[in-house]
């Protein structure tokens, strides 16, 4: 089973009001853009994949008054494959307007919860630091994917051990898109908010960058997804772990980052909706048959005698003797001893 939780939807959302107080109405995808999409899962799932996640792209924060999830109006329209899972992403672009508030709070769990996963791309170092302390944190809005910023010149911050191995204890897991790799095209929503770049430059900084996320993390929770906007650019699971282990990973360790690893996320990522990410607690449920079948054992079980009693009687009272014996010769000597 291999998972590709990273395919950039577009927003097909209109510039936010002045106001910014007026809630758009759910865009509606045309039939050639819907083919489009469906040509690109066909191809992900001749190429092995067969966990997929669509990625809504949001800059700054995320507004209840404003927000639509658009990939609701995605999935309706998209037709059912056998095997294959759907899963709904949202990906919150952090920068210093951000730094005040990402819009995960209480107010706006309602709305998160019609996503699967949230993600977080931080470009400020304080936004780095409040995903990695703060936000991976078990709660309803609890973002267990951060995803750096890999093409860009160099990385805005210092991939400081503590904060990456806070992040990691938590539970969070860092992302590595490979299509940086291949020089391909970014998000375009990305690229406006300057946490992507596109061209022969970018594919030189993701090599450098994504090497220092592997040795920062020493390899333990990385995933690799794809991010891929053109066809021409996906690639089949096994040349990703090829490409992953040019980065210093361990065989092993680049094949759980598109399996093992996803996966235990995506369950992870269940608990955001329960109580402090705490599951119930569990209540065994035992067949009729397997209950009857207990019952008729235990009544045909002999009942206890009481000749291991009886023995451990006998075997007190032999091992009392001798003290008893050695206690009156003690007593005859002293009287001896007294007379003379």
């Amino acid at each position: 089973m291999f998972f590709d939780l990273n395919v950039p939807i577009p927003s097909k959302l209109g510039p936010v009001s002045k106001k910014g107080k007026e809630k758009q109405a759910a865009p509606a995808f045309t039939p050639a853009e819907v083919d489009a999409l469906e040509t690109k899962i066909d191809l992900l799932v001749h190429l092995g994949y067969t966990v997929i996640a669509f990625t809504q792209t949001v800059h700054k924060k995320v507004d209840s008054k404003t927000h639509v999830n658009v990939l609701d109006a995605v999935l309706g329209q998209l037709k059912s494959r056998p095997g294959i899972v759907y899963l709904k992403r949202l990906n919150i672009i952090l920068d210093e307007d951000s730094e005040k508030g990402f819009g995960l709070i209480n107010a706006n769990i309602p709305l998160c919860n019609g996503y699967d996963l949230i993600s977080l791309v931080p470009t400020t170092h304080a936004t780095l630091s409040l995903a990695c302390l703060t936000h991976t944190l078990p709660s309803p809005l609890t973002a267990h994917i951060i995803s750096l910023p890999l093409t860009l010149p160099r990385l805005p911050y210092h991939l400081k051990h503590t904060l990456i191995r806070t992040a990691l204890k938590n539970g969070a897991v860092f992302e590595i898109n490979y299509v940086g790799a291949l020089g391909g095209e970014n998000d375009p929503l990305l690229v406006d908010a300057n946490a992507a770049e596109n061209g022969p430059s970018a594919k030189r900084n993701w090599w450098a960058s994504a090497r220092e996320v592997v040795r920062v993390t020493k390899g333990k929770g990385v995933i690799v997804s794809g991010g891929v906007v053109s066809e021409a650019d996906f690639r089949a699971p096994r040349d990703i772990g090829n490409l992953l282990t040019i980065l210093g990973l361990p065989q092993d360790a680049a094949h759980d980052a598109s399996t093992r690893i996803p996966k235990s996320l995506v369950i992870r990522a269940e608990t955001r909706k329960t109580y402090r990410a705490v599951l119930s607690e569990p209540e065994l449920v035992v067949p009729p048959n397997v209950l009857a079948h207990l019952e008729t054992s235990s009544m045909e079980v002999d009942p206890p005698t009481s000749v291991p009693l009886k023995r451990s009687h006998e075997e007190g009272t032999k091992e009392s003797a001798p003290l008893g014996d050695g206690a009156e010769r003690s007593k005859k000597k002293k009287k001896k001893g007294n007379k003379g």
